[in-house]
């Protein structure tokens, strides 16, 4: 997925107060040029605390690195700790390779993770044309850059005859043909090894290896290749290229990359459809999540450390990204977040603040209600707006994604949104009549997650999934589909949002 960032130049709001019955106060926001409040003691903070600056390049690194996690949890093979394992069985033969070529242990260590979650034998796809091995190398960059020995023929008809074996001894009867047949797989799976390099754990490491060592030497720097080792040094090139122009590489792409400090998080999140757009255009066009491929990688070399250093540590992520689709947990964890147990508790929490009421209308902040919201209060015997605020930096995060999708989209889209604060029993009157609400721990219950309809035209949709896409690799945000409705949760980050 692609990640918007480094917007800039967006309409800020100013407050325009408006005395209602019984002495109520509401603050009505426009977006204009003159101010910031969202709502009544809640403004934004000036500017944009998430638009790219050359200095926080390693905070924005690291961003992307917790950001876009999760997916290691939700699919490494048998789980995080058994890959982890898995790779670490390998520590001698990368730490070799590693050295062999100049490159950081600990990188090709992650690449291994990421790649084939530590497995020497495991094919990308129905064959070994596709890549293959611990490193996952494709058979042409194997024999033309790398130098690697690989007979694909023959490859292919060792992995056919292996596979078949392995059939035979899923359905073998007798021990004996059982253990014939697993025999004949596993000599099959050794000579392919003989026969194509990929398979072999210490040539596929060091193939690995020296692809980094060339590729470090092209762009002089380790991220940029690391980059490149699923988006490739051609791909990145023009990345480059996209990203510089109008002004033109000279003198090859290394001394480009030291003149202007070109950083892989500086392209990745100094992109956007609205800035440098050609650059973000090209990065989506890849299609196969090469443009996170490096934050994943560092995601891998987090999780690789704590698999030595803290085990603990590891299982409690493990565990709260596997709650949901998304890392919400890992953002709001249940025992360290405030829960509503009732409506005296939502009472209480709006007149402290805790929680700001969502009053606007449509072209104002970018949001509206919708009139379905908190439609079962009067079952519980309570008013709809007590089920329609968020917490202060939640209401931040709806107006940020609101200017930005209006600014992409470049019309004035408003978004819907369906969901907002529940207290417990509403949460459990709506699990009972909704398939889809969870019977546990529900973000909603805590004011910092909501939902927005996906009722928007096509260009308008493409605009919320791009920002959403960009906040969630800030580690600002998470979010998932559900049935018509995007559901969003905000993370402590999101207070950067709001002014001091």
């Amino acid at each position: 997925m692609g990640r918007l960032a480094g917007m800039s130049g967006w309409a800020r709001a100013a407050g325009l107060l408006a005395a209602c019955a019984a002495a109520v106060v509401v603050l009505l926001v426009v977006l204009d040029e003159g101010g910031r409040p969202i709502a009544d003691g809640v403004e934004l903070a000036e500017g944009d605390p998430f638009a790219f600056e050359a200095e926080r390049a390693g905070e924005f690194l690291d961003r992307g690195t917790r950001g876009l996690s999760h997916v290691l949890y939700e699919l490494s093979p048998d789980g995080v700790e058994a890959t982890a394992r898995r790779t670490i069985g390998f520590e001698d033969e990368i730490a070799a390779a590693a050295k062999a070529e100049g490159v950081t242990p600990s990188t090709l260590e992650a690449l291994v993770f990421l790649e084939s979650a530590g497995r020497p034998d495991v094919i990308a796809g129905p064959d070994p044309e596709s890549a293959a091995g611990l490193a996952q190398i494709l058979p042409s960059t194997a024999t033309d850059l790398l130098g690697m020995s690989v007979d694909l023929g023959l490859s292919k008809r060792l992995t056919e005859r292996a596979a078949e074996a392995e059939r035979r001894a899923a359905a073998a009867n007798e021990p004996g043909e059982l253990d014939e047949a697993r025999k004949r797989a596993r000599a099959l799976l050794a000579r392919r090894r003989a026969v194509d390099e990929r398979f072999d754990p210490e040539a596929a490491l060091a193939g690995a290896a020296r692809y980094l060592a060339l590729a470090e030497d092209h762009f002089g720097r380790e991220d940029l290749a690391t980059t490149s080792y699923h988006m490739g040094i051609g791909n990145l090139d023009s990345v480059i290229e996209a990203y510089l122009s109008p002004d033109p590489v000279t003198g090859g792409t290394r001394r480009a990359v030291a003149d202007r400090d070109l950083s892989y998080a500086r392209l990745f999140f100094d992109s956007s459809p609205t800035r440098n757009p050609a650059t973000y255009s090209l990065l989506r066009g890849l299609g196969d999540d090469s443009r996170t491929y490096l934050f994943r990688l560092e995601a891998a070399r987090e999780i690789m450390r704590l698999f030595r250093e803290d085990r603990a540590e590891l299982r409690r992520l493990d565990r709260l990204h596997g709650n949901k689709a998304s890392a919400e947990e890992v953002l709001r964890p249940p025992g360290e977040t405030e829960r509503f147990v009732d409506a005296d508790a939502l009472d209480g929490a709006y007149e402290d603040g805790e929680l700001v009421a969502l009053k606007s209308s449509p072209g104002r902040l970018g949001y509206r209600v919708d009139r379905q919201m908190g439609e079962l209060a009067p079952q519980l015997a309570q008013t709809r707006s007590l089920y329609r605020g968020l917490r202060p930096e939640a209401l931040a995060a709806v107006v940020y994604t609101a200017r930005e999708v209006r600014e992409i989209a470049g019309q004035r889209v408003t978004l819907t949104l369906t969901s907002s604060v529940r207290d417990e029993p509403y949460q459990e009157l709506l699990g009972s009549a909704n398939p889809e609400a969870t019977d546990g721990y529900s973000l909603h219950t805590t004011g910092f997650a909501f939902d927005v309809a996906r009722d928007l035209s096509r260009s308008g949709e493409r605009a919320l999934v791009a920002v959403l896409e960009r906040l969630r690799a800030l580690a600002v945000v998470d979010w998932v589909y559900e049935p018509g409705a995007i559901h969003v949760t905000v993370g402590p980050d999101a207070e950067l949002l709001l002014a001091d």
